[in-house]
Order: C-alpha cells, then structure tokens, then sequence
C-alpha cells in the first residue's frame, strides 16, 4: 500500500495550499481526494507532483505493507 502523508508534510512545510498544488501541477479535485484516501493513482499524477514540488517519490510517498496497523 502506498500513503501520502508525506505530500502533506511537504505542502505544509512549503506553505502551500491544496489549491496552489492543483493549479501548478494541473490536476482536479477527485485526483486529490484519491491521494488523501490513498487510493491508486497513476504514475503521471505522481510525476505531475514530483516535478511541481521539485521533489523525488520518496519525499512524498511510502510504501507500507498492508498488514502492517502501526500506520
């Protein structure tokens, strides 16, 4: 399973908004509840945040196991 809650550390720390996110990489609403929900997403999508946020995956992405409740 992949989460986000680094892509809201990262907005957090930057001072930017969901909506300045959305504008700069040029992706809607449903695609931001998506990675809230931490649903699947395409690899275009994470590519659009990367390159928006001058980031790598990992600075916005973790994968843990499924199994794994301590998250």
């Amino acid at each position: 399973m992949i989460i986000f809650d680094k892509l809201w550390e990262v907005l957090q720390k930057r001072e930017m908004s969901i909506y300045q996110l959305r504008e700069k990489c040029g992706i809607d609403s449903k695609t931001i509840r998506r990675l809230k929900a931490n649903d699947n997403t395409e690899t275009k999508t994470l590519n659009k945040l990367c390159k928006a946020l001058n980031c790598k995956l990992e600075d916005i992405a973790t994968y843990v196991h499924e199994e794994d409740n301590s998250i």
